[in-house]
């Protein structure tokens, strides 16, 4: 099949790269969106727009990216877990029983 568009970009130092003008108005790519790499068993590489999970919560990403983001500026804060609070945190689950793929209901409170 032959292309319809071709863009390049470079690496940096740290491998990152910036998408082209050009393939992000094509598949409609804003700041924050995230990306699809898909690689075919012929090598090719197929670049997409990742399309977030429904049951995905923005909040949680956006909590979760934050605490990336503050580990990787702060890797100081960082402690291990210690044996003693590992004993707690089973103490505290010893016996609860979680379903995940069970939806949670107001019903349940």
């Amino acid at each position: 099949m032959p292309a319809i568009l071709e863009a390049q970009s470079s690496l940096t130092e740290r491998y990152q790269t910036t998408v082209p003008e050009s393939v992000r108005r094509r598949l409609k790519l804003g700041k924050r969106d995230k990306i699809l790499y898909t690689i075919r068993p012929d090598g090719d590489v197929v670049l997409s727009r990742a399309l977030p999970a429904e049951d995905q919560d923005p909040i949680l990403g956006q909590f979760l990216d934050f605490l990336a983001r503050d580990m990787a500026n702060n890797p100081q804060h960082l402690q291990p877990l210690d044996e003693k609070w590992l004993d707690r945190v089973r103490a505290l689950t010893e016996g609860v029983e979680v379903e995940l793929n069970t939806p949670l209901s107001a019903e349940d409170e």
